[in-house]
């Protein structure tokens, strides 16, 4: 059964429990709802926690163990001199997922039937075959121990999940009736569901902070398998990035410095596209502009914030790219040999970043009470001096933190600089060249077919983290300056 609608049974079953629960709650109180400690929609929401909170509890839980559990229990299945590769458990395993996802998919397109994809003697070849037919992508990894390995995958997660179906069913039954049972009039049901909600709250604020430590321990794990086959000195001080996919990394150079390079060059052009614009048109619509204008111009501004990035790209490779060759190709000034360029993308993704700046400052400068602009005009200052010396100082924490997320937004850009800036990783000042950027490069070593376990493809897991670090830097310097510039007004 899947997920959708296992969720959907627990839903029906808290329902009825909601229902029931209100229900037995007026009839032990004669059908007076004033004989009752608590309104009659706290009986029934009692009833309906105590089914549904246990039941995903256990839901959430258990997909999130499961795989840990299958893997210690196929793994060993692999023996070590089968696999081509010298490659830790964890990555093997995410080959065994991988195939085991492809034959449930191959199974769905009907390319393979079940008796065929289960059958631990099913010919390697023929099922080579036949999960290529059904469009499944067989890397270099793949092999007969991990088909082996895939099948048994398979069978144990639809064990895993029939006994999760008939555990979860079980306990939103056994919840909704405890909450049915104790809906009498005596029972403090407010006081409970209110501190149901708390804990529910409570957990709903922890998500993020788990959610970050996964991600940080993810990329922290691959990235140490990363380093293991290959030096951590050369990654941070090679002038030259060329993967290369013929062996295990030996003869690939795979320096992050051109990468960060083109991603702080694009992102500072981009930067000064937004910046200036965005500010000078979040001044005029808060300070200058009438309330019709500003009612007109201000959604007509963010609708840029709405258009997807491949259009932005599309607009980068189409156009922007095409009049910067005019002027600057062949025909002017000779600086440019093409339409993808550093400037090229620059330019597309300030363009996109219009909208961030110039919303965010807007808001930041209404923000500021007009009390201090009424003592500014009091002391004869001009509407352009109050705006420079007293709106903008006040605005200025609130600004900064405006441009932190426009540079943060420029940096994890991926579809604007691959359209617009090319795949060419180089250390050069001229901002009408290709380059390109970490989280391109990202891409194209995580897509394809490729060995997961090599350098080439692990990389990717160096280059995010080392954009994390990035970013948890200008997060740090954000700070500093807003702490320093802060002003409290009363």
């Amino acid at each position: 059964m899947s997920v959708i609608w296992l969720s959907a049974i627990i839903l029906t079953i808290s329902l009825g429990g909601f229902i029931l629960g209100r229900r037995r709650a007026l009839s032990s109180a004669g059908g007076s709802s004033k004989k009752l400690h608590s309104l009659p929609v706290y009986y029934g929401s009692n009833a309906f926690m105590k089914s549904v909170v246990p039941a995903f509890g256990i839901l959430i839980i258990w997909m999130l163990i499961q795989p840990f559990y299958i893997n210690g229990q196929v793994a060993p299945m692999i023996p070590p001199g089968e696999v081509e590769t010298d490659v830790n458990t964890g990555l093997l395993m995410s080959e065994v997922r991988r195939t085991a996802e492809g034959i449930d998919e191959a199974v769905r397109s009907g390319m393979l039937d079940e008796d065929f994809a289960v059958d631990a003697n099913a010919d390697f070849t023929d099922m080579t075959e036949r999960l290529k037919d059904a469009g499944q992508i067989v890397t270099t990894q793949f092999s007969a121990p991990v088909l082996r390995a895939a099948q048994a995958y398979r069978q144990m997660s639809g064990v895993s999940r029939t006994m999760m179906t008939i555990v979860v069913i079980a306990v939103a039954l056994a919840g909704a009736a405890w909450g049915i049972k104790q809906s009498d009039r005596d029972f403090r049901a407010r006081n409970v569901v209110e501190q149901g909600v708390l804990a529910i709250l409570i957990a709903a604020a922890s998500v993020a902070i788990l959610t970050t430590i996964g991600i940080i321990l993810s990329l922290i794990f691959n990235t140490i398998e990363f380093f293991r086959l290959y030096p951590a000195a050369d990654f941070f001080t090679l002038l030259e990035w060329a993967p290369s996919f013929s062996g295990r990394g030996g003869s690939s150079s795979l320096g992050i410095l051109p990468l960060l390079w083109g991603t702080i060059y694009i992102s500072v052009i981009a930067l000064l596209v937004a910046v200036p614009i965005g500010l000078y048109s979040a001044v005029y619509l808060s300070e200058y502009a009438s309330a019709r204008v500003r009612g007109i111009a201000k959604p007509l501004l963010e609708i840029l914030a709405g258009i997807p990035t491949i259009v932005y790209g599309l607009f980068a490779l189409l156009t922007i790219g095409p009049l910067l060759m005019s002027v600057f190709g062949d025909d002017g000034t000779g600086w440019m040999g093409g339409g993808r360029s550093v400037m090229t993308a620059g330019i597309a993704m300030g363009i996109m970043l219009i909208p961030f700046v110039s919303s965010l400052s807007d808001d930041i400068i209404n923000a500021v009470p007009q009390s201090l602009r009424d003592g500014s005009y009091g002391l004869g200052a001009t509407r352009s001096e109050t705006i420079r010396q007293v709106v903008l100082p006040a605005a200025l924490p609130g600004i900064v933190g405006a441009i932190l997320l426009a540079a943060s937004r420029a940096i994890g850009e991926t579809m604007i600089v691959v359209l617009g800036a090319g795949a060419a990783a180089r250390l050069s000042l001229n901002p009408f060249e290709a380059m390109t950027t970490v989280t391109a490069k990202i891409v194209s070593q995580l897509t394809g077919d490729s060995d997961f376990a090599s350098p080439e493809a692990l990389v990717a897991f160096a280059l995010g983290i080392t954009l994390f670090v990035l970013t948890l830097g200008l997060n740090v310097f954000a700070l500093f300056i807003v702490r320093k510039y802060r002003e409290q007004y009363e």
